[in-house]
């Protein structure tokens, strides 16, 4: 059995409800039908099919999901994760273009965060605030994170600079103001 021979098989609507009954617990071919409300012929034709790769088994005459051949399946198969899906620990936290939520552990947060400015902003380029919101907002949209406050992350993480109204990714360039210079100018005491 491999992944494509399951997903053909349960591409059929008849063998995925035949399976679903199984699984909750029809244990013969009529409780099945009962259960599935198919008819008994397509009941017996996707049972048949099903037993034939191994879904289904029968034990002691009652059918059953043999799940210890499914988690065989699993554990056989290699990852597909494309080169530019986020790892495991990120998964929780981001899906395809979108952040979901944020880590509340630092160290996660920080993780998260960098993936996403990786992928929104060109390192070396400026961007005006206007710029950075519509970008974030993109990939705040759908979720239950805001815009704003994951620009404000990105700029106390270090991840983004701000200097002057123009933001950049990564560290304020050398000469640049740092944040205890840029505080002393904003309260007027330089």
């Amino acid at each position: 059995m491999t992944p494509e021979t399951v997903v053909r098989l349960l591409a059929e609507p008849d063998r995925m409800r035949v399976l679903g009954a199984v699984a909750l617990g029809a244990e013969t071919p009529d409780a099945v039908a009962a259960a599935s409300g198919l008819p008994a012929r397509t009941v017996s034709v996707a049972l048949h099919r099903l037993r034939e790769h191994g879904l289904v088994v029968a034990e002691g005459g009652a059918l059953r999901v043999d799940h210890g051949a499914l988690r065989e399946l699993a554990r056989a198969t290699p990852s597909t994760v494309a080169p530019d899906t986020p790892d495991a620990g990120l998964r929780p936290f981001v899906r395809g273009d979108r952040l979901v939520s944020v880590p509340a552990q630092l160290s996660r947060r920080e993780a998260v965060l960098r993936h996403v400015a990786e992928r929104a902003f060109e390192p070396g380029a400026d961007y005006s605030e206007p710029a950075v919101n519509d970008r974030l907002r993109a990939w705040c949209d759908g979720g239950g994170v805001d815009h704003v406050t994951i620009r404000r992350y990105l700029i106390d993480l270090g991840i983004l600079s701000r200097t002057g109204g123009v933001y950049r990714l990564g560290p304020e360039p050398s000469g640049a103001p740092g944040p205890a210079e840029r505080y002393v100018r904003a309260m007027g005491l330089d």
